[in-house]
């Protein structure tokens, strides 16, 4: 064989390429096996929807509204306060007076009950169109064709909206702090701000039941508006005549009680309150009274009037922190279970749907 044909077979033999292709910007970013759902993939969808909310004009309105809601009962608390002060100093959780005075001729006009009744809206509002936007916009479809999970969007958006939330309750917890360190010149001391931090998460806690239903309703109702009538509502019913609501049934059994002694009396004031707390606004209010005053050293109703006898004279002291949760600590796992299982119904809910319709 001569050399040229040597040269030649082994141009035959050699295995030629082909010519590669310019990637396209698609291959070039989603590597085959980064391409596969990320492990937090809620996380992506929580850090995108938390800054549409920064960004958001309902966000401000919110804010504003709250911190509203907390200034006309603060205005109340600090007149009293200032009227007191002579005989306030030097007495203890003098400035967690800010949280729980309020006016005398209105007892609703306190913080932690007006937060009790506005805060929920925040929940409502940044919940009840969570899913059904999605739909209504036709971007769902879109969404959930990234590589995620689809649990990840229901998460991602409930995160963002508790998120949210928890900024606004931490800047109007500051804001009346301030109100009170600069303008009233109250100090607070180390326990102090242990327990008002702690009421903070016990109101973050409460407000993300309402966003749980918030959510819920954005799953079940297709149209936004309709979550949204459904949810406020139910505010409406649950916070502003539940307490009424659940009067009117104590008054029915206690009327249908023929005996009057102390006993009776007894038991219809313990249905009622067994009734009342059903709903989540008494569990908040009773949870954050309790955090909030460490003189409140009872929460139930006595069970006989030897027991009402004893809690009426028992001399007036002060709980420590650990002593005030172990008091609430029922109202804090009712909160958390029924927050847990309205977001379950959401979620099964939301991973049942079929997304192209």
């Amino acid at each position: 064989m001569s050399a040229s044909g040597g040269i030649a077979a082994k141009k035959i033999r050699r295995v030629v390429k082909p010519a590669s292709r310019p990637a396209s910007p698609a291959t070039s970013l989603i590597d085959p096996v980064d391409s596969q759902p990320p492990r937090w993939g809620w996380i992506v969808v929580a850090r995108k929807e938390l800054a549409d909310h920064l960004r958001g004009a309902r966000a401000l309105v919110l804010f504003i509204a709250l911190a509203l809601a907390a200034a006309i009962p603060l205005y109340f608390a600090s007149t009293r306060i200032r009227d007191a002060a002579p005989a306030a100093t030097g007495a203890p959780a003098v400035f967690l007076a800010l949280f729980t005075l309020g006016s005398t001729d209105f007892p609703i006009l306190r913080v932690n009950a007006f937060v009790g009744i506005v805060a929920p809206l925040l929940g409502i509002a940044f919940g009840f169109d969570a899913v059904n936007r999605e739909r209504t916009e036709r971007t769902l479809p879109r969404l959930l064709a990234q590589p995620i999970h689809r649990d990840d969007v229901i998460n991602g958006k409930f995160a963002a909206g508790l998120a949210m939330i928890s900024l606004a309750l931490v800047a109007m917890t500051v804001l009346i702090a301030g109100f009170g360190l600069f303008r009233l010149g109250l100090v607070p001391t180390s326990g102090e701000i242990v327990r008002i931090g702690v009421w903070v998460g016990i109101t973050i806690l409460y407000v993300a039941f309402w966003l749980a239903l918030g959510t819920f309703l954005s799953v079940v109702f297709r149209r936004a508006a309709t979550a949204a009538l459904v949810g406020f509502s139910l505010w409406l019913i649950v916070t502003i005549f539940g307490g009424l609501i659940t009067s009117l049934i104590g008054g029915l059994v206690a009327s249908t009680s023929s005996a009057t002694t102390i006993d009776a009396a007894l038991r219809a004031a313990q249905i009622q309150q067994l009734i009342s707390r059903l709903l989540p606004s008494q569990l908040y209010q009773e949870a954050s009274i309790v955090v909030l005053d460490p003189s409140v050293t009872r929460l139930s109703v006595p069970l006989t009037a030897g027991q009402l006898d004893q809690a009426q004279q028992q001399i007036p002291t002060l709980l420590s922190l650990d002593q005030s949760l172990l008091l609430a600590w029922p109202q804090l796992v009712a909160l958390v279970g029924i927050t847990v299982v309205l977001f379950a119904f959401a979620y099964i809910r939301f991973l049942r749907q079929e997304v192209r319709a």
